[in-house]
């Protein structure tokens, strides 16, 4: 007999999704303390929604408890990073293939996409960014594996966040966005997922370029020993 998950009370879902919000938008950035009595005064709620708001966040990697810290927006590094888009390399191409071939609608990605290029503001573009991809690899036909993709989907935005509020790199991954979702609409389920491996692959070299040069000397290492 399988559990039912327990809904989370609307006053803790409104605090989670605002902290996250501030958080991908970079009002609240990478090492700030959040501090419950802080948040809750904002809020106009008491310090339980805002406690259970922050255990979730902590979940997904988006925030650090620490016992002498208390809770802060997780930092963001190389490592961080590679961890992150090794995942995202690994399976969001593949998920994108089987969607392509098992003929899924893509109209989400491609109303993600004019929202994208219409957005006004950086967190609205942001927003958008991330369904498209999540539009391409949701209909997969395997929810295990669109879950799987789902758990790092806030983390690889703090990532994209960090990098773009140091490098902005909208247009360019604008037309490498488009080019993705012409060659899945078009039927080309291997140049699809080629494109969006290459998409996902060189925003982590061109942001932290110091995670691929320890890429490249692990992978020599190990050849080494072979």
């Amino acid at each position: 007999m399988t559990s039912v998950p327990t809904p989370i009370p609307s006053r803790t879902q409104y605090v989670l999704e605002e902290i996250k919000r501030r958080i991908l938008t970079g009002q609240l950035t990478p090492g700030q303390a959040l501090v419950e009595t802080e948040l809750a005064a904002q809020f106009g709620v008491s310090k339980t929604p805002v406690r259970e708001a922050l255990k979730t966040l902590a979940g997904t990697g988006l925030v650090v408890m620490s016992q002498y810290k208390g809770v802060t927006v997780r930092m963001v590094d190389a490592d961080m990073a590679r961890e992150v888009y090794d995942v995202r390399l690994l399976l969001e191409p593949e998920a994108l293939k089987r969607a392509v071939r098992r003929g899924a609608s893509l109209d989400a990605a491609r109303d993600a996409l004019t929202r994208a290029d219409e957005a006004t503001d950086t967190a609205e573009r942001s927003l958008a960014n991330r369904e498209f991809h999540r539009a391409l690899y949701l209909p997969c036909g395997n929810p295990l594996l669109g879950r799987m993709l789902d758990e790092v989907r806030d983390q690889a935005a703090l990532v994209s966040a960090v990098a773009w509020a140091a490098s902005p790199s909208w247009e360019r991954e604008a037309g490498e966005h488009r080019e993705i979702l012409r060659l899945a609409l078009d039927g080309d389920a291997d140049g699809a997922a080629r494109a969006l491996h290459a998409h996902i692959a060189s925003f982590v070299q061109r942001a932290f370029p110091e995670a691929e040069a320890e890429a490249e000397a692990e992978a020599q290492a190990e050849e080494g020993q072979e």
